[in-house]
């Protein structure tokens, strides 16, 4: 007569937990990468949407040189041109869609036919990091314009500058970064399709890690 084997109540009970944890210990796992995964899918997102608008505003600059062209203007072009090939060899190594363009919220006016509207500068808890050249003229508050914008880069090689199409060249313009503190003061040296673009050189020194868009910025007209 055969006789079947059965477990104590002690072992199913060990079995028993071993199979909560195994399953638990699945559900963890996936839940990370879920996590890990979503914070990834953002910021590339802000990532892309930066480059987009830099691509956007270049082109918005090389449409405005074709419809009110000067003596300057082919050899502009072509800078920005260059900047925009730049640009999307950036895209591609991001993961993001290779020409997409977007643009910020100013419109593209002549320099001299805008007046910049006068505002009070927002109260701030700790004052700004100045990281430009300039230490004296960085430290200096100025009058704030464009209230509401958005600034990006350019893609232009060189010191540090600025383009604008509110601001004529020699212009001096502050910019902070209130997501990190930082600001710098540089000279519009151009025309673009923003109120301040900043090139490589002058975004770096208030750029957060990773980020090709300033969102939360403060910009200050000195002098």
């Amino acid at each position: 007569m055969s006789r079947r084997r059965t477990l104590s109540t002690k072992k199913k009970l060990v079995l028993l937990v071993s199979a909560a944890a195994v399953a638990g210990g699945g559900a963890f796992a996936f839940a990370a990468t879920s996590n890990a995964s979503s914070v990834q899918n953002a910021a590339t997102s802000t990532v892309c949407q930066g480059l987009a608008t830099a691509f956007g505003n270049n082109e918005t600059f090389i449409a405005d040189q074709r419809a009110n062209p000067d003596a300057q203007s082919e050899a502009r072009i072509a800078n920005r041109e260059a900047v925009l090939a730049q640009i999307k060899v950036q895209q591609e190594a991001s993961g993001c869609e290779v020409g997409e363009s977007a643009q910020d919220s100013q419109p593209v006016t002549p320099p001299a036919a805008s007046t910049p509207p006068a505002a009070s500068a927002p109260a701030q808890s700790a004052p700004a990091e100045d990281t430009g050249a300039d230490a004296g003229a960085g430290a200096a508050t100025g009058e704030q314009v464009c209230t509401g914008s958005t600034v990006t880069l350019s893609g232009e090689a060189g010191t540090p500058a600025a383009s604008s199409n509110q601001f004529p060249a020699g212009t001096l313009l502050k910019v902070t970064n209130l997501d990190n503190n930082k600001s710098t003061t540089v000279e519009v040296t151009a025309t673009s399709g923003s109120c301040a673009l900043l090139n490589n050189a002058a975004f770096e020194l208030v750029r957060e890690p990773g980020k090709f868009l300033i969102r939360n910025a403060l910009i200050e007209k000195v002098g």
